[in-house]
């Protein structure tokens, strides 16, 4: 896909991996609409892309993505101010750490409206006019905890799951329709994430893992715009990560039980 000109829009714009691809694509696109739940972060960066990138034009709309109502009413606004999109970044995801039979069930029901039926439904809204301009992109966000199933982040890998597994259906659907879809499944990156998938009252707190195989935000976002405009299905970030997927993805699950014995107990 063609970034120049494109109009694009970014979910969990207003923090980590969404605010960098607003950044970037800032002095390349036409247009971004920035949608997230933190309006004074989505207006905050408004103004500092516009300062920089004067003939960009930029539209926020404060949404939370875990609510169907506000999400409906997202759609329902991109349709009455006739807005185009031809480039659509799903960015937005909820994370939770800890054992299953301990967890939330808000934050669980959460979790997969953000991350599953947002993600969905934004794309089945905005595909069939990306089609139809025989023009388009879309960039899921997913995660290499994806690629297996891991205690602890249950819920979270199995999410994740879905979202590799979907982008990767709808790309060969979409084959020579002229809409590209690529999956950014990306390892341990420095955001607030870790944080934000603590649990409430716990001690040990998510870590962003051995630095080796951490990645920037800003890498992570150039190698998947760089994997979107060469129309690549799957962007994995970082030698380190690559390399450790591509044996994870090449074990026997047989193995992948016996190894997940060994994960910390957390309570």
């Amino acid at each position: 896909m063609k970034l120049e000109g494109c109009s694009a829009l970014i979910t969990g714009a207003s923090a980590g991996i969404g605010r960098e691809f607003a950044r970037q694509l800032a002095g390349r696109g036409r247009s971004l609409i920035l949608v997230a739940r933190r309006e004074q972060k989505l207006n905050e960066l408004c103004e500092d892309l516009k300062q920089q990138h004067p003939n960009l034009t930029v539209h926020i709309c404060k949404t939370d993505l875990a609510n169907l109502t506000q999400l409906k009413e997202l759609v329902a606004w991109l349709e009455r101010e006739k807005i185009d999109v031809d480039l659509l970044i799903n960015n937005a995801g909820l994370g939770d750490l800890g054992p299953f039979a301990a967890s939330d069930p808000i934050r669980n029901e959460q979790m997969t409206l953000v991350n599953v039926v947002a993600l969905t439904s934004l794309t089945r809204h905005l595909l069939p006019q990306m089609i139809a301009r025989k023009r388009g992109g879309i960039l899921n966000v997913s995660s290499s905890a994806g690629f297996l199933p891991i205690p602890n982040f249950a819920v979270y890998a199995a999410t994740k799951a879905y979202v590799t597994s979907f982008s990767e259906a709808l790309r060969a659907e979409l084959h020579g329709t002229g809409v590209s879809v690529c999956a950014l499944c990306p390892g341990p990156v420095h955001t607030e994430f870790q944080e934000v998938a603590s649990r409430p009252g716990r001690n040990v707190k998510p870590g962003p893992g051995p630095e080796f195989i951490q990645v920037t935000v800003e890498q992570v976002v150039r190698d998947a715009l760089a994997a979107l405009e060469a129309d690549r299905p799957l962007v994995i970030p970082g030698v380190a990560m690559k390399l450790g997927m591509f044996l994870v993805r090449m074990t026997p699950m047989s193995i992948l039980r016996w190894a997940s014995r060994f994960s910390p107990k957390l309570s």
